[in-house]
C-alpha cells in the first residue's frame, strides 16, 4: 500500500463511479475548482450519516469557496444511491468498491476493508494542500475545512 498522502503531493487521479453511475475523474476538475475528498469508512453508520448531512447543508458555502465536494467510501454505487435517496444529501457519492484510490492514496484500513475517516483537499493546479486523519469514530468539521479552502 501506498504511503499516506500528505500536503504537497500531486494528488494520485482517479475516476470512478457516483450513486448514479456516472464517472467522475479528480483531473477534470484541474483549473477549474478545488476539491474536497472527504474520505469515509461506511454508509449508513452514525458518524458517516452525520458528517454527510452537514457536507450537504454547508453545500453553498463549500461552493463559494470554488470547491466541489465528494464522499468518498468502499461501497457500492447501489449502496451510495439508497443511502443519499434517504437522507436527502447534496453532494455526490463516490464508489471505492475496488480500493484503488483509498490504496493509492493511504488511506485503506486493510484488516478492516474499509477507509480511515479522512479529508484531503486537492487545489486546482492537483497539489494536496490539505490532509487531515481522523479517529474512526470523530467527526470531522466542516469549519476546519471550510478554513483551509479560504487559503487556497
Amino acid at each position: 500500500m501506498a504511503a499516506e498522502i500528505k500536503v504537497g503531493d500531486i494528488a494520485p487521479d482517479f475516476t470512478l463511479e457516483d450513486q448514479d453511475k456516472n464517472k467522475v475523474t479528480l483531473s477534470s476538475f484541474k483549473g477549474k475548482k478545488n476539491v474536497v475528498l472527504a474520505f469515509y469508512p461506511l454508509d449508513w453508520s452514525p458518524v458517516c450519516t452525520n458528517e454527510n448531512a452537514c457536507f450537504s447543508n454547508d453545500l453553498p458555502r463549500f461552493s463559494d469557496a470554488n470547491a466541489e465536494i465528494f464522499g468518498i467510501s468502499t461501497d457500492s454505487t447501489w449502496c451510495h444511491k439508497a443511502w443519499k435517496d434517504a437522507l436527502k444529501l447534496k453532494h455526490n457519492l463516490l464508489s471505492d468498491i475496488k480500493r484503488e484510490v483509498s490504496r493509492n492514496y493511504g488511506l485503506l484500513i486493510e484488516e478492516a476493508n474499509i477507509n480511515k475517516r479522512a479529508t484531503v483537499i486537492v487545489d486546482k493546479s492537483g497539489v494536496v494542500r490539505y490532509v487531515k486523519v481522523q479517529e474512526i469514530l470523530t467527526a470531522r468539521d466542516d469549519q476546519d475545512i471550510l478554513k483551509a479552502l479560504a487559503t487556497l
